[in-house]
């Protein structure tokens, strides 16, 4: 089978379940496992991530408006490949090819593929498409076996006992403008220990204000980009003015604010989320410990909170 993944959590679902090499087109931002980064680029966007996060923003807003795709298809490519089969999504318009990407490039094949489309709003729903890739590709038992090693890693966050109360946590998906996680993270907080004040589950991200943040007056603060790897996400954290009230908020004040990898561990719907919760859950109870980090990885940064330039009152 020619396999074509169109998402980087596609594509590390699809090398989990042992098909990395029945994978032959993937697109820009699928990078894990490393060989993926091997296979034919076949979506490339149409916006310049070298620019700052208000700039990358702004971009998006504009494109959106004009009715345009933010992505642009290899239709020689894929003709060349005549893929067997397609995994795309439609969960995000932003963060990776749709269905309505991939009309015009569909139409022009002579052979039509079969095309799974992946839509996760819950780690549930994770599972699920897991299950869904492993029937699409005669990998059924193998499906099963990645989501009991998935369901395991997640039981190993010991629920919190009941009366004891919760951290308050906030997740910021992007700094400029600022953008709330939603979907699956506020329900990684919640089986963390936390109380997610501004995400909701199963919804997408939005924008909040620093007003609303200094509101919530959070207990522990993680920046996860979406599309940042960790240094990134540092770089641009550092470079944000903050405001006055950033060193009265309760994280601040304790230590407890974390840069994370988001691409790895938060924002993509696949296996490594079970790492990612753990990560999440060592960053709420953290105190004076090293947080969790999976072998052979950085994928968090405790903030020095004195090191960060601050900007007018929010």
């Amino acid at each position: 089978m020619k396999i074509c993944s169109l998402l980087p959590s596609a594509t590390e679902i699809l090398f989990a379940l042992g098909l990395g090499d029945q994978v032959v087109g993937v697109s820009h931002e699928c990078d894990f496992p490393p060989e993926a980064r091997s296979r034919h680029v076949l979506i490339k966007s149409r916006i310049s991530h070298t620019e700052s996060p208000a700039a990358i923003d702004r971009q998006v807003r504009e494109f959106l408006a004009r009715g345009e795709s933010l992505y642009s298809v290899d239709l020689e490519a894929m003709r060349a490949i005549e893929p067997d089969l397609i995994v795309t999504q439609d969960l995000c318009h932003v963060c990776a090819a749709t269905p309505d990407d991939l009309a015009s490039a569909l139409s022009r094949l002579t052979r039509p593929p079969q095309v799974v489309t992946l839509n996760p709003h819950s780690l549930a729903d994770v599972c699920a498409d897991i299950r869904l890739v492993g029937r699409a590709t005669g990998s059924f038992d193998r499906a099963e076996a990645v989501i009991a090693n998935f369901e395991k890693v997640l039981a190993r966050v010991q629920p919190v006992a009941a009366g004891t109360a919760r951290t308050r946590v906030l997740c910021l998906e992007w700094l400029d403008p600022l953008y709330v996680a939603g979907h699956w993270v506020p329900e990684m907080v919640e089986r963390a220990g936390g109380t997610d004040v501004a995400g909701q589950a199963g919804k997408p991200s939005f924008r909040i204000t620093w007003e609303a943040v200094v509101e919530a007056q959070p207990e522990v603060i993680v920046i996860m980009p979406c599309g940042y790897s960790l240094q990134d996400a540092e770089k641009e954290f550092g470079a944000m003015s903050l405001p006055r009230e950033w060193h009265d908020l309760p994280a601040v004040r304790t230590g407890r604010v974390f840069i994370v990898e988001a691409s790895g561990y938060f924002s993509r719907p696949g296996p490594r989320l079970a790492d990612g919760l753990l990560i999440l859950a060592d960053a709420i109870r953290a105190e004076s410990q090293t947080p969790h980090t999976p072998q052979g990885s950085e994928p968090i940064l405790r903030i020095q909170t004195g090191a960060v330039s601050l900007g007018p009152p929010a």
